[in-house]
């Protein structure tokens, strides 16, 4: 390859994703907002269904569900409300109103799923790598429309777009420790299941988000 010829990485990062005519339109957005949060919603069903829990908000709404009569959606709520105020200043604002109402998305959905589907059995390990992964799908169809789900997710995107930290690699340490947590509440097999739920919601995102690829600014 010549000297003068640009670094591939480089040749990525500088793609033109985010030229104005390549931006997204209101109706592809609406749309990966109903896929993303109806994802995340169907796995935390699956995920509460087993007794498991997951890492990011997902995992920490789901364990205070067992703890406290409130579903796992107003949790998710709840707990966001603090994160979503730190998108306010640390991200943009575009970012930051996306993500809000995709927390919303969530929300509703959550509220929503009870109506329209029942869970009555499913085996734990399918539920582990299925909703684990699905989640993953979720979060990555919203990030890749400039937004996400709110919690731990707004700071793995922020570090990722200034420090260059992948968001999967972040994620999985604050997995870590809301799994530390979690074994304090739960048996030990399903604390090994929820790792492995963890870990295929993480997968997806170093797999497929990388720098230059669809990343919020």
């Amino acid at each position: 390859m010549p000297d003068n010829a640009p670094d591939a990485n480089v040749a990525e990062e500088t793609a033109t994703p985010y030229a104005p005519g390549l931006r997204h339109t209101l109706a592809e957005d609406v749309y990966a907002f109903l896929i993303g949060c109806s994802l995340i919603v169907m796995g935390l069903v699956c995920l509460h269904k087993a007794g498991l829990v997951t890492g990011g908000m997902a995992g920490i709404a789901l364990l205070l569900s067992y703890l406290v009569p409130v579903s796992p959606g107003m949790l998710f709520t709840l707990i966001n409300i603090p994160f979503l105020a730190f998108a306010l200043r640390a991200m943009s604002p575009g970012f930051a109103v996306r993500t809000m109402i995709a927390s919303c998305g969530v929300t509703f959905f959550a509220g929503l799923m009870p109506r329209v589907i029942t869970v009555s059995e499913i085996d734990p390990l399918f539920s582990a790598l299925f909703a684990g992964t699905i989640i993953g799908l979720g979060i990555l169809c919203l990030a890749r429309h400039q937004a996400g789900v709110g919690g731990t997710g707004i700071v793995t995107l922020w570090l990722q777009k200034t420090r260059g930290i992948n968001a999967g690699r972040v994620q999985i340490s604050i997995d870590i420790v809301i799994m530390a947590i979690s074994a304090l509440f739960l048996p030990a097999h399903k604390i090994l299941l929820s790792l492995l739920s963890a870990a295929a919601t993480s997968g997806i995102l170093i797999v497929y988000h990388r720098p230059g690829r669809y990343i919020g600014h």
